[in-house]
């Protein structure tokens, strides 16, 4: 079977984590989850970031952190993982869900504006498939109407817009380091900011909302009589998590970078010509691609997807559009645009473990399926 994603660790991430085991004495939060913020931060170029345990609970941070809840609203698009409208709605907030641009599958201003209300606080956008659309015009949109940034950046992490890492600037990007990312700790995640005040709400909360307590676990000690102001959770990140994450930082620029760009670059090149498949915008360079998804055209996705299948390939749907979800109102054909998509897109295998022989039996698979049905 060809994988669709895959997890590419090895002895170097054991070692780390078998010193954490073996040698720390201390598998909780600890220096090794302060040394893993340290190197993204300097990776990054920015003020502050704070790991924990998911991505999801890097956005359901970021949410409280701005001080939403019952009432207020957050404007984000309905295609995107269920993590992004459950942080949201976690915090007792509305997520609003819009309509994508589909041609590159994020979120699209001019429907945005549309469900504006009093009540909307807050603009979440997602990195889909790696791109960040056009970010200067979500932070023109957001100050216009006095909204707070917060960026999904699951996808997006070590992928750059106009010369500036995602999360170095804005306002607030949320990664994961969830087991297929760009980069892993297994389970993990981070919240990057350049405000002092969210990075101090995120620390507490993440720790039950104990005040200070990370600087008490970065120094080996713990918060005895310290107060809680705030709601707060058991998000934070372990040591062994944080030992996995610094090995993969480390080898992302020189490794896990330029192979997935290659595997992308091949994908775009010799796909173009098939006339079935629409490519998104955003070429890879700049865009560090986390998937790779294609539309195909004229109702044959499904088909292609069990063609593939029966070949040992496997694919992927990225995603089921959250406004069809029970939860958030099952209200199918309110968004058209993103029902559309969400009815052609299909994600191919991209890992950095892909060989050349399995990215050459996908293609030649897809080619000879449209050649056997057109």
């Amino acid at each position: 079977m060809i994988r669709l994603s895959k997890s590419i660790v090895g002895q170097l991430e054991a070692a780390a984590a078998a010193k954490v085991i073996v040698e720390d004495g201390y598998l909780g939060m600890g220096q090794a989850v302060q040394r893993f913020e340290l190197e993204l931060q300097e990776y990054l170029g920015v003020k502050h970031v704070m790991c924990v345990n998911s991505g999801t609970a890097a956005l359901h941070l970021a949410v409280q952190a701005l001080g939403l809840g019952i009432g207020d609203e957050v404007l984000v698009q309905s295609l995107t993982f269920v993590s992004d409208f459950q942080a949201i709605s976690a915090t007792g907030a509305k997520p609003i869900a819009c309509e994508i641009i589909p041609q590159n599958g994020t979120i699209d201003l001019a429907d945005t504006a549309k469900r504006l209300s009093t009540r909307t606080k807050a603009i979440m956008p997602v990195h889909y498939a790696s791109n960040p659309g056009d970010l200067d015009a979500i932070y023109a949109f957001a100050k216009e109407n006095n909204l707070r940034v917060i960026e999904d950046a699951a996808h997006a992490f070590g992928c750059y817009y106009k010369g500036k890492k995602i999360g170095s600037f804005g306002d607030i990007a949320c990664f994961s380091f969830d087991g297929i990312k760009n980069i892993t700790s297994g389970e993990g995640g981070a919240v990057a900011t350049n405000d002092d005040q969210i990075a101090e709400l995120v620390k507490n909360a993440r720790l039950l909302g104990v005040e200070k307590d990370t600087e008490k676990r970065f120094s080996g000690e713990r918060s005895w009589e310290s107060d809680v102001r705030h709601q707060g959770y058991r998000y934070h990140m372990s040591n062994i998590l944080a030992a996995i994450g610094s090995v993969q930082l480390s080898r992302f620029e020189n490794e896990f970078r330029p192979k997935r760009i290659a595997l992308a670059k091949q994908y775009r090149e010799r796909l173009k010509s098939v006339e079935q498949i629409q490519l998104l915008q955003g070429e890879p360079g700049d865009i560090v691609p986390h998937i790779f998804s294609v539309r195909v055209l004229n109702g044959q996705r499904d088909a292609l997807r069990q063609y593939l299948t029966e070949q040992e390939i496997q694919t992927g749907i990225h995603y089921l559009p959250n406004h069809l979800l029970t939860y958030y109102g099952a209200k199918k054909g309110t968004l058209p645009i993103t029902e559309q998509f969400y009815r052609e897109i299909i994600s191919l295998p991209l890992h950095p473990g892909l060989t050349a022989c399995e990215m050459n039996n996908v293609l030649q698979a897809i080619n000879k399926f449209f050649d056997l049905n057109t």
